[in-house]
């Protein structure tokens, strides 16, 4: 259990760092997301229903930085970020028995993709509301760029994430071979 609290201080000390970590100029001004792959590794590590309380978690405090009222039309509406981070790190959770035989490779691809995923459905969100999508160079990759980089951080994070599950004694340890 203290595990699942230190995750939910890593989320917030992570999406408060965000305010800080400069875009990447070789990379179109892409934005670094660190909140979504502790949220992904959560999802995997954690129990089904501290996995949604995680989401939850993460969600509210996405919305609360992303809920955007211009002109009194609602641009990205409460709620939103919830659903998507409840559904991606459900997903995740599905192939938990991967990560229980010691297989990371798939959820650090998947961390990245699933950031791609969240800032793709904002910008749609964003785009349905005003009337006009629009998909040049800089937009894809202002949506893939986060991925790749949430994909190169997810193997660095997930052990960083591993460890502190073991210096919590956090009950549940990955073994080859063992199923949930």
């Amino acid at each position: 259990m203290i595990f699942f609290f230190v995750l939910l201080l890593l989320v917030l000390l992570a999406q408060i760092a965000e305010f800080f970590i400069p875009v990447l100029p070789w990379l179109y001004d892409a934005h670094v997301y660190v909140v979504p792959v502790i949220v992904f590794y959560g999802a995997m590590a954690l129990p089904f229903p501290l996995m949604l309380a995680l989401a939850l978690y993460a969600g509210i405090l996405l919305d609360a930085l992303t809920v955007q009222v211009i002109g009194g039309k609602v641009e990205i509406s409460t709620g939103s970020s919830i659903l998507i981070y409840g559904v991606l790190a459900g997903v995740m959770h599905g192939l938990r028995p991967l990560f229980a035989r010691g297989r990371w490779e798939v959820h650090c691809i998947l961390s990245g993709v699933f950031t791609s995923l969240i800032v793709l459905a904002q910008y749609l969100m964003i785009t349905f509301r005003r009337g006009s999508i629009v998909f040049t160079r800089e937009i894809w990759w202002q949506i893939g760029g986060p991925g790749l980089v949430a994909m190169a951080m997810a193997p660095i994070l997930f052990w960083f994430l591993q460890w502190m599950g073991r210096m919590t004694a956090y009950s549940y340890q990955p073994e080859r071979g063992r199923l949930e």
